[in-house]
């Protein structure tokens, strides 16, 4: 029976009314969880907003940000140039008179084909300076290794000679240059300077002799031997970068100069004269503080617009009174307003550079304040925003920090300066080395052990003597995978052997071979020693040394902060003045912020708790409300049925009745 067919009840329209007064929590639920949705979504905006502030930030913890020197030669086709912070402002004058050259060898043999087969064997190249003398002496290069190259059957010909040595990675390179009838082996130093010129042996599997000139032999290069050899000749001399600035004669291997004028990096074009100006570089420092109070504002109008009152509309941010928003906004305040009274670079607050906090919580930027301390040599505005310590002592350099570091003023003392492994011999005459005889010397440093084979011949000098064992350890793979070197000096013809690192971890444990007697002595003879770590105190608390580097204990208020002692003597060596600027704390805290279960991570998982709670609400309340309304429909057909009944009654009841004697009257 359809629902309103017996009566005049009109039940659906009866039913959907009262339903919607049974749905009424539902709209209650539905707005709670709109705001709980704006909520969520205001802090995933705060979060972006924090996210790009912290990016800005991230830059402004680095001190080079605002402490930039520029470096310009007033004519740029004569030099261009670089500078770091360590760089002090000054006009230079440049005289440039020559631009190094890398040597090049050319063999003197034409070859008809780059499938000439030249044979097999091994090249030597050895990096080093020929003097004026006739025939010159040649004296190797102690920071270049002699490299050997192993030339297989299979690389015989032209141009697989050609192929190995580029791929032995010797310091050369090789090119094959054709001249029109004939071809020619070009064989050219990576490395520019005089200091670098090559000299080539050659070991030719077919026994050629080396002064024949044929074969691999036709590579062999050293005028500096008994009798000259000369296969190949000079295509381009090794020559050295010859300048003067500012009338003092300069030379360098290199055209790229990195040691001439402190901090100063130069690159010589061509020769000829002009003015080198470093100064300052205000532009960057001033970009640097511009984007420190642009990026402050942005996250503080986020804030703003997540949380301010509406007056005019009456109605509330999505944040509005949010009490986890209210403490992130008062701690960022109160890092901007806590001094640094510990700043090492002669400032203590933002507004000594110009930077105000307006009444709405923004800040504010005096750009003629600002350049007024970036033209005062005497402040450093890089303490003011990243994590700096200033040393008193121009011998002591600050290394880091780290986040438990205090801000503080710490005194320096050191007890014990940082040392480097040695091994030191018996004075020796300059000795004859011969091969497979008394040419192997087997070392063990810093924990790594090698083998290394002298080149044979008569050593003029012991310094000689010293320069070849200095290569021959620097070039060993042993040694130099593992980021090892030495420094192999001579004094009245005593040789030592340094490690060029420092502290405990620099040892030279051991010295054997062949070649022993001749180079430090017998072992009896010979003197070890391991390096020694710095050692101090920091804030006069014990500090830990690693090499000559010294660290703040842990636990103390100088904990983390590390500083490199150079040289000096030991004893009081001044004081480091260190605080976390603003930039530093300002990024930890953001840092604090985003980071997994922080106070805002936790809001938010809450907010979403909330949320799924409402869903669980509105399920239930749903299967409530499908009864209910069942409930209607049932009682409201059994009323229709029941009045349904009452109408056919009445209806039959009318009949009868008229049909009664006399109903017409």
């Amino acid at each position: 029976m359809a629902l309103g067919v017996g009566s005049t009840i009109d039940v659906n329209s009866l039913v959907t009314q009262l339903m919607q007064v049974e749905q009424q929590p539902l709209t209650a639920l539905a707005k709670k969880e709109a705001t709980y949705q704006a909520q969520l979504s205001a802090y995933g905006s705060l979060k972006g907003s924090l996210s790009t502030f912290q990016s800005a930030l991230s830059a402004l913890t680095n001190q080079t940000q605002f402490s930039a020197v520029s470096a310009n030669f007033a004519d740029t086709t004569l030099a261009s140039a670089s500078a770091s912070t360590s760089a002090m402002a000054g006009n230079y004058s440049v005289n440039v008179t020559s631009l190094a050259q890398n040597q090049k060898l050319q063999s003197s043999v034409p070859f008809a084909s780059m499938s000439t087969v030249l044979g097999s064997g091994s090249l030597s190249i050895s990096f080093g300076t020929y003097d004026n003398a006739t025939p010159p002496i040649f004296t190797l290069n102690s920071d270049k290794p002699t490299k050997t190259i192993d030339i297989a059957a299979g690389q015989s010909t032209l141009s697989g000679v050609r192929d190995a040595i580029n791929s032995a990675n010797a310091g050369v390179s090789a090119n094959i240059i054709n001249d029109g009838t004939t071809n020619h082996l070009v064989i050219t130093s990576k490395d520019s300077g005089i200091a670098n010129a090559l000299r080539i042996s050659v070991s030719d599997s077919s026994g050629v002799p080396i002064t024949g000139n044929t074969g691999l032999s036709a590579l062999a290069y050293d005028p500096s031997a008994t009798v000259p050899i000369t296969n190949m000749a000079i295509g381009m001399a090794a020559r050295n970068a010859e300048m003067t600035i500012d009338g003092i004669p300069i030379s360098k291997s290199s055209n790229t100069v990195t040691d001439a004028i402190q901090g100063v990096t130069v690159n010589l074009l061509k020769t000829g004269t002009s003015t080198l100006t470093v100064a300052r570089n205000l532009t960057t420092a001033q970009t640097a503080v511009q984007s420190f109070v642009t990026a402050y504002n942005g996250v503080n109008k986020t804030i703003h617009d997540l949380s301010t009152y509406n007056l005019a509309n009456k109605k509330a941010a999505p944040l509005t009174g949010d009490s986890t928003l209210l403490l992130l906004q008062s701690k960022l305040s109160g890092i901007l307003n806590k001094p640094l009274s510990t700043a090492g670079g002669g400032l203590s607050v933002l507004s000594d550079i110009g930077i105000s906090l307006q009444t709405d919580g923004t800040l504010a930027l005096n750009t003629a304040k600002l350049n007024t301390v970036l033209n005062d040599a005497t402040k450093d505005i890089s303490t003011l925003f990243a994590a700096v310590g200033k040393p008193s002592d121009s011998l002591v350099k600050f290394v880091r920090s780290s986040t438990d570091t205090k801000d503080g003023i710490y005194p320096v003392s050191i007890t014990q300066l940082a040392t480097q492994g040695k091994a030191s011999g018996l004075a020796i005459t300059p000795p004859t080395i011969y091969t497979g005889i008394d040419d192997g010397l087997e070392l063990t440093i810093d924990g790594k052990s090698a083998v290394v084979t002298l080149n044979s011949g008569s050593y003029t000098t012991a310094s000689a003597l010293a320069a070849e064992i200095q290569s021959k350890i620097n070039g060993a793979t042993a040694f130099s995978s593992a980021g090892i070197s030495v420094t192999v000096s001579e004094v009245d013809g005593v040789l030592s052997i340094n490690s060029n690192r420092y502290g405990s971890g620099s040892k030279i444990t051991s010295i054997t071979g062949t070649a022993l007697d001749k180079t430090f002595g017998t072992e009896v003879d010979y003197t070890l020693g391991t390096g020694l770590n710095v050692s101090g105190t920091i804030g006069s608390v014990a500090a830990t040394g690693n090499g000559n580097t010294l660290t703040g204990a842990t636990g103390s208020r100088a904990s983390g902060l590390a500083i490199k002692v150079a040289d000096g003597s030991t004893g009081t060596r001044g004081q480091v003045s260190f605080a976390r600027g603003y930039a530093f704390e300002l990024n930890t805290l953001v840092g604090r912020v985003l980071e997994n279960r922080s106070l805002v991570d936790g809001r938010v998982q809450g907010i979403n708790a909330s949320i799924k709670d409402i869903g669980t609400q509105r399920d239930a309340f749903n299967l409530r409300l499908t009864a209910i309304e069942h409930r209607y429909r049932t009682q409201f057909t059994a009323l229709d049925s029941m009045l349904s009944g009452m109408s056919q009654t009445s209806n039959f009841l009318t009949q009868q009745l008229a049909n009664l004697p006399g109903a017409a009257k």
